[in-house]
């Protein structure tokens, strides 16, 4: 399903002539003199397309740091006009949309704990209804599509036409070696429902640990990711937020220096012809997958019927774990992964049973029915 958005392209509203479009700063705004020498130290490295810094600071708990305030706006502006990079900031309130439009910010973004509450973003969206300046959405804290597709709808509603998504990743309670996990289907989800829409990666807070930027940056762009914001501070070991997955200005240069960029498409006839030739032996192989798929779910509802005339339970965990089992390995013989493994068989399996609980529930059905009429 596509979603109706009215927005202008990325280039129209975002210097992308520079590649990676790389958008890069501070957590966040400690003083004057951190921030503006962080930003002639970016500038200088010839590749950022915008500074960030975070003004005001939602913390999870009370008593941290919550961010310089206003101040950090006049700083902003300072560093804006010494190096001249456009500058972006995070908004929470309406008043910190007036406070950053009248300070001249270039950009806007909406954090990840606003995104989760349609509250605060139709708060933020208000207060830009009248206003032309380029909002950028991070995906919600939580794996939710709807909450991230509703806070872009409510933004672009306002008027926003110069609009684009940061994919940010999410909470989970499994542990990993991510600070939140990429999640990269729901971005993919995103692009599928909104073409148009620019999205650019936020590979600092998926991380959380500086030593997993690199991958996660060229990850996004393997994925075609408009862009990248990455955290830079001149001294991230001193960092006042988040000091773990910062970087430094030098370190970032040589990080985007050793990116791989790749295009979307090629105009080369060959090679199009060649890819066009592999998709479409997909394609019939994604034909068969589904008429076999078919075929099963057939035999699941002759079993769900034999079990309801028997009796039987729907669930029958030791001939679960058998075919957890047996296709698992059978699957990594293959080379196929175990998680993609599991992940498809549970899928299957969850399947299975709403087939199954639906022919046992179509018995009762007939039942009461019998019963009230007779």
């Amino acid at each position: 399903m596509k979603i109706d958005l009215n927005i202008q392209p990325l280039e129209s509203w975002i210097q992308t002539g520079k590649e990676p479009l790389l958008i890069a700063g501070p957590c966040s705004a400690e003083t004057e003199d951190q921030l503006v020498a962080t930003a002639h130290l970016l500038a200088k490295t010839g590749k950022v397309t915008a500074l960030r810094a975070g003004i005001w600071k939602p913390r999870t708990r009370p008593g941290e740091f919550e961010g310089i305030g206003s101040i950090g706006l006049k700083w902003l502006n300072r560093a804006k006009e010494e190096t001249g990079l456009p500058t972006t900031v995070e908004v929470a309130t309406a008043k910190h949309v007036e406070e950053a439009l009248a300070a001249g910010v270039d950009i806007l973004w909406v954090g990840a704990r606003s995104t989760a509450n349609p509250f605060t973003v139709q708060e933020i969206a208000d207060a830009l209804k009248g206003v032309d300046i380029p909002v950028m959405v991070k995906n919600p804290v939580n794996p939710d599509l709807t909450l991230w597709i509703g806070a872009l709808e409510r933004i672009n509603n306002a008027g926003i036409t110069k609009l684009a998504a940061i994919h940010r990743g999410f909470s989970s309670y499994e542990k990993s070696a991510f600070r939140n996990e990429p999640m990269w289907d729901l971005a993919i989800n995103l692009k599928t429902h909104a073409p148009g829409l620019p999205i650019i990666c936020d590979p600092s807070h998926i991380s959380g640990n500086r030593d997993l930027i690199p991958y996660i940056s060229q990850k996004a762009l393997d994925m075609d990711m408009q862009g990248l914001m990455i955290e830079s501070h001149i001294d991230p070991s001193v960092a006042w937020t988040d000091a773990k997955q910062q970087v430094t200005p030098a370190a970032l240069a040589e990080l985007i220096a050793n990116l791989t960029l790749r295009k979307p498409e090629t105009r080369n006839a060959e090679i199009n012809d060649k890819l066009a030739d592999l998709r479409n032996n997909i394609d019939k192989i994604d034909d068969l997958v589904i008429q076999k798929m078919a075929e099963r779910m057939q035999i699941v509802e002759q079993i769900g019927t034999y079990k309801r005339d028997n009796n039987i339970t729907i669930l029958q965990v030791n001939r679960w774990d058998e075919i957890l089992h047996k296709r698992t390995s059978y699957a990594k013989a293959l080379k196929l992964s175990t998680e993609f493994t599991e992940k498809l068989l549970e899928l299957i399996h969850s399947e299975s049973i709403r087939k199954q609980t639906e022919i046992m529930n179509k018995s009762q059905v007939v039942a009461t029915e019998k019963l009230t009429h007779a």
